[in-house]
């Protein structure tokens, strides 16, 4: 995981900038890129070209001493700056063995010789991105062309932004903050799409068939009508799918942990993980691991439910763990940090971002570089418990493709911020490419949370007998897990780490914005205008650290309950009346839900 700019499009017509400018434009650049140097800070490197400028910030994961980067092509004509890590690196470099002769062992340099072929051949590179199983962006300059090449992956994993100045100059970047004040116009790079400078527009490379509900509705189920267990091959699917994509991502030269908040999903990580983690992957020999004993860390308020069940679930899988408190004050003063390194004001993403950032910092403090978590479960499985208010099974399914659709704007970006502000790279095996298209492609039926009196089956709540949310993956993994941790209800992890810590904001953003203020915030915040005190609190710092209008754009907002999309508050009557992201919203589903 690393950081990088990239300057395109430099000279104004056919002819060269003059070398004056070239030079301006590259203090600027190197300007941009230090902004997000906490994203890289073992090695700082830059490319200086005719007509492109590339700096990048590294993180060193895998091959630290000779991976730095730009990375350049074996004939030095293509210059690589990427963000991420492709997994199956090595199985495509034995497709180009006396083709490519690689340079270093760094797993994106894979991408310099898949353009070399698909450019040669005059293929898709669509089709060439498809190839990459891993999280990533990347800008390629070919400077024999003259062109260049933006890619990010499916999800969204890695962040990506675009720009342009004032005379029209194409940027590219990381983080918002490398391009705010530079460029007068800022987006959001689009996930699952590349830019070929060729062309007028990004062109999205990531489709799938499960996106239509008429694809996924008669695949074969797991369960029947009374939930007993027909075809046990589902199940199996899902547990050999899921531990492949965690084998795979322990790929690290460097030390690597587990966060650990006691859910469900970071359990199932935390577990397997440790099943794996005594050998080193990369490896076909039986060869131990560099790092042979796994630690977990797990962050909260003092006696926290998360920290009660991450001790729970560490003394059974076996990892050292680590609990970290922090105080209500602390977080408090965290928050203009949090803000500035997550860049955005979504209440979500701030409540949750502030103990992962607080928790980063201890994690980076004790020499661990890389961690594995549990984002992407809820949106594959539909593990919020808005879900289980859903209709039929047709809204549940495509209430999870919007939900995948938009976790680059949410999850994905808290993880790698919060992580990466102090220079951790976070890895999401639940978002593995291949392990998305076997949770996407289930029967829908088997996800839902049916409400059956009559089943057979583990994990039914007290009050109406409804099948428990992820229920099939629950039942993947139970033998890897203690009783309480695999059927532990949803708890999203602002509420996880304290239920005060949510209240706490609530009431003090209630306190430190007016009535008046608020009254005004279509005048203060014509873009965007706050729905809550809570989101005007976080939205003036924003506006501080970021003010142009672009930046404010790039933010989502949309109304919701419990981190459901605005379309499924359809789904109750009731919701209408409420903007409220906390899992204790579900009045009837949490088991601490909000009373009144």
């Amino acid at each position: 995981m690393c950081g990088f700019v990239g300057a395109f499009d430099l000279s104004s017509g056919s002819q060269p900038i003059d070398e004056g400018l070239k030079e301006q434009l590259r203090a600027q650049v190197l300007e941009m890129s230090k902004k997000i140097r906490h994203r890289g800070p073992d090695w700082s490197g830059v490319y200086t070209g005719d007509n492109a400028i590339l700096s990048h910030e590294r993180l060193s994961i895998v091959d630290p001493l000779s991976g730095k980067q730009p990375l350049v092509s074996d004939d030095e004509k293509i210059i690589l700056a990427a963000n991420g890590e492709i997994y199956n690196h090595k199985d495509l470099r034995k497709e180009f063995e006396g083709k490519y002769q690689f340079r270093t062992g760094s797993d994106c340099e894979v991408i310099l010789a898949l353009y070399k072929k698909y450019r040669d051949e005059k293929k898709d590179f669509g089709e060439m991105i498809e190839k990459l199983s891993g999280i990533f962006a990347f800008a390629l300059y070919d400077s024999e062309n003259d062109v260049y090449l933006i890619g990010r992956d499916e999800i969204g994993v890695i962040p990506l932004y675009q720009g342009w100045d004032k005379q029209g100059r194409y940027y590219v970047g990381s983080e918002l903050k490398a391009l705010e004040g530079e460029c007068v116009t800022i987006e959001e790079f689009p996930n699952g799409h590349y830019f070929y400078s060729k062309d007028e527009k990004p062109v999205r490379w990531y489709k799938r068939d499960w996106e239509s509900f008429d694809a996924v509705k008669n695949n074969p189920k797991a369960t029947d009508e009374k939930g007993d267990v027909i075809n046990p091959a589902v199940i199996e699917k899902v547990k050999n799918g899921l531990e492949s994509a965690v084998k795979a991502q322990l790929m690290s030269d460097v030390p690597y942990g587990v966060l650990l908040s006691g859910g469900l999903d970071s359990s199932i990580i935390a577990a397997i993980t440790q099943k794996f983690s005594k050998k080193r992957i990369e490896s076909d020999s039986k060869e131990a691991a560099w790092w042979p004993q796994l630690h977990s860390f797990a962050v909260g308020l003092e006696g926290s439910p998360d920290l009660i069940a991450a001790q729970k679930a560490a003394d059974y899988i076996g990892t050292i763990h680590h609990e970290v408190h922090f105080t209500i004050q602390e977080a408090l003063d965290a928050l203009p940090d949090v803000i500035y390194h997550i860049e955005t004001y979504d209440i979500t993403t701030v409540r949750a971002s502030t103990p992962m950032y607080l928790l980063a910092r201890v994690i980076k403090s004790m020499g661990i570089k890389m961690v594995l978590s549990g984002e992407g479960s809820d949106e594959l499985f539909g593990g919020y418990l808005y879900f289980h208010k859903a209709p039929n099974a047709q809204e549940f399914h495509e209430e999870l493709v919007r939900k995948m659709s938009k976790l680059h704007l949410y999850d994905c970006l808290r993880a790698n911020k919060s992580l990466m502000a102090w220079g951790v790279e976070g890895r999401v095996p639940f978002l593995d490419k291949d392990f998305i298209d076997i949770a996407m492609r289930l029967n829908p039926s088997d996800k839902m949370n049916i409400i059956n009196p009559d089943a057979k089956v583990g994990g039914f709540d007290k009050l109406n007998h409804q099948r428990m949310e992820k229920w099939i993956l629950r039942k993947a993994f139970e033998d890897m897990l203690p009783e309480n941790i695999a059927w532990r209800q949803k708890e999203q992890f602002s509420d996880g780490v304290g239920y005060n810590w949510i209240d706490t904001l609530k009431k003090m953003t209630e306190e430190k914005v007016s009535d008046a203020e608020f009254a005004r915030r279509e005048n203060r915040f014509p873009v965007n205008p706050p729905k809550t005190k809570e989101e005007y609190y976080y939205r003036e710092i924003y506006s501080r650290l970021f003010p142009s209008d672009s930046a404010a754009k790039v933010v989502p907002h949309e109304a919701g309950v419990a981190c459901s999309t605005a379309k499924a508050l359809e789904w109750d009557e009731s919701w209408g009346k409420m903007d409220e992201p906390s899992g204790r919203a579900i009045a009837g589903v949490h088991n601490d839900a909000y009373k009144g």
